[in-house]
């Protein structure tokens, strides 16, 4: 196991979309396809930017970036319908999302999901996805009054499980999540979706493993010494 990470694990943060469920595809599609289709097309460096954001900073950054030209209220209305509509389709999993959380309930550690999504959007998906009965405390955008990448979300988790953030490990896919979880104190795992790993997410403290299943082998491997 890491050094970086606490010996024991009292309690484990998941991110949901692009870590646990296999959403952050979808947006990113929805929003493509959704801006060539008003008129606007937004380029990869923006898209990218846009992934693990929350809806409120992402349309400031749209905003300064586009002008006030840019439809943001047609854009996100029909981004969101388009993006609804594909999920409608069916929820994937990221591969090896279940047996992680099994694992951590195994061993008795407490899991809370940690997400830059809206409150009432997040049960629904949780459901749909089969994920809904695994986590003893959900934070979401609502919940906070600063987003990811701030710290605050992670630091709210750790508080409403009762553990210290030392004693607790996230998991994330984007670079938002990475600096949000290290900024609280807690050692990070980065399992990369859209985004992939830079010197500045392992400058930042994370470890960067290929998959879920990559990190249950690593808390299920002897100790050494």
């Amino acid at each position: 196991m890491p050094k970086s990470f606490p010996d024991p694990i009292r309690a484990a943060i998941f991110d949901m979309d692009g870590t646990l469920i296999a959403t952050e595809a979808a947006h990113h599609r929805s929003y493509a396809l959704t801006s060539q289709a008003i008129g606007w097309p937004l380029g990869e460096e923006i898209l990218d930017t846009m992934v693990g954001v929350s809806r409120d900073l992402n349309e400031v950054m749209l905003a300064q970036r586009l002008g006030p030209e840019f439809p943001l209220a047609r854009f996100y209305e029909e981004a969101d319908a388009l993006f609804m509509a594909m999920l409608d389709e069916g929820v994937d999993l990221r591969p090896g999302a279940v047996p992680i959380l099994e694992h951590f309930l195994a061993a008795g550690i407490p899991l809370a999901l940690c997400t830059s999504t809206a409150g009432e959007l997040v049960p629904p998906r949780l459901e749909k996805a089969g994920l809904l009965g695994y986590f003893d405390v959900i934070v979401t955008r609502s919940d906070v009054s600063q987003a990811k990448p701030h710290p605050e979300p992670y630091l709210l988790a750790a508080e409403r499980l009762g553990i210290d953030p030392a004693h607790c490990v996230a998991i994330e896919d984007s670079y938002a999540g990475v600096l949000s979880a290290t900024s609280a104190g807690i050692a990070t795992v980065m399992v990369p979706d859209l985004l992939p790993a830079t010197e500045a997410m392992t400058a930042a403290g994370a470890t960067v493993l290929p998959s879920l299943d990559a990190l249950r082998e690593l808390l299920m491997a002897p100790v050494e010494g």
